[in-house]
């Protein structure tokens, strides 16, 4: 082996060594977890609940940051520019991550190229709820009274573009009705219009509607996933109640940005993998209606290229636009 040769493989060895050195030595620091809504909604109870866990794993802070606003895009392009840093994650979302490129035409951020992909986290249905006031009882009720009064029904949203809206929007080209959009900034406020009667109805995620319904503060109507689930099993889908092949199926997912070296993300994924096998934490998921769907960082890139295909068409047969 000549002198050359020797001095390259030297240099290998302590970049390899140097990689391992950095994925133990991690976290060195504060760790934040940018929720991209405001807190309340699901995105938010997921980057607390996982933050606590993440701090006892780990011996270093750990916290929750709320960074709401232009229907997740403003979390997702700051962490997009800390290019590198580990110690910033994002729970990442399919408004953020799949519906977004589709409904903005400027985009700060690429969705695939800016970030490092760790983890799905969980697959959210989403629930038609209504204002207990609201006299329908079903989706067939509903659509009949949304018909008699083209309009006048009016629906929140967790902002326009968001996923509320597009599902919203899907709903209305689906049912053949016309509904009065009105957009909040996040999902918690967005509820908190149904509870207060602004609103008649709304499609919010899971985790943040069902204590609504369990308290009595709103009226599931339906879910819209294919199946029922079983958090709700009296709550039929909208795929069997009223409109065949309505499925619209979120999810949230774990993310940094780009640039973080594979060992660092190796030790991030397995320890959120080990505790979303926790059985306390899927108990907590389960009674939320959130399906825990941890899996490896190829698995979920090839997801969210999927749900850019889908959501795009979605965006292009619903007409749905930002307002």
């Amino acid at each position: 082996m000549t002198a050359f040769a020797r001095r390259i493989g030297a240099g290998l060895l302590l970049a390899l060594i140097c990689t391992y050195a950095s994925a133990q030595a991690y976290p060195s620091r504060t760790v934040r977890i940018i929720s991209p809504f405001p807190p309340g909604g699901t995105s938010d109870i997921l980057a607390r609940t996982l933050a606590e866990k993440l701090a006892l794993e780990w011996g270093q802070p750990v916290i929750a940051e709320n960074r709401p606003g232009a229907a997740g895009n403003i979390a997702s392009e700051y962490v997009a520019k800390q290019r590198g840093d580990p110690h910033v994650l994002l729970i990442n979302t399919v408004g953020t991550h799949a519906i977004n490129p589709a409904i903005y035409p400027n985009l700060p951020f690429d969705p695939l190229k800016d970030f490092t992909l760790i983890t799905n986290l969980v697959n959210l249905p989403s629930l038609l709820i209504v204002h207990p006031s609201v006299p329908a009882k079903d989706a067939q009720e509903l659509i009949a009274l949304a018909k008699q009064k083209p309009g006048a029904l009016a629906y929140s949203s967790a902002g326009s573009g968001s996923q509320p809206h597009l599902t919203a929007e899907i709903f209305k080209a689906m049912a053949g009705i016309d509904l009065l959009h009105v957009p909040y900034k996040g999902a918690a406020p967005q509820l908190q219009a149904l509870i207060a009667g602004e609103v008649a109805l709304t499609f919010a995620t899971a985790p943040a509607a069902v204590p609504f319904v369990k308290n009595k503060q709103a009226r599931a109507i339906a879910v819209t996933t294919a199946e029922r689930v079983s958090t709700l099993p009296d709550v039929p889908t909208l795929n069997e109640s009223a409109l065949p092949g309505y499925v619209a199926v979120g999810w949230n997912g774990l993310v940094a940005p780009a640039g973080i070296p594979a060992p660092v993300v190796r030790k991030i994924h397995d320890t959120v993998a080990k505790i979303y096998a926790l059985p306390e934490m899927r108990e907590r998921l389960v009674n939320l209606a959130a399906e825990p769907a941890i899996c490896t960082p190829e698995e979920f890139t090839a997801l969210i290229k999927a749900e850019l295909v889908k959501w795009a068409k979605a965006v292009k047969d619903s007409g749905a636009k930002l307002e």
